[in-house]
């Protein structure tokens, strides 16, 4: 499941870290994340994120 790391930050803006899958997961929605992004995001470990880049490397992970 390769997801865009630059769309998938757009769906991100205004995320504050560190953040919780659950606000990270809710902002992407908010901000009308496409399906693959928000299947991606909702796979990720259930913990806190501190930064983008922690997101994407979480991401990648189930790719």
């Amino acid at each position: 499941m390769a997801v865009n790391p630059i769309e998938m930050q757009k769906n991100l803006g205004g995320v504050s870290y560190p953040a919780s899958k659950e606000e990270i997961v809710r902002q992407a929605e908010e901000h009308g994340a496409n399906k693959k992004i928000m299947d991606a995001l909702k796979s990720m470990s259930d913990k806190e994120y501190d930064s983008p880049a922690a997101v994407n490397k979480e991401v990648g992970k189930g790719s």
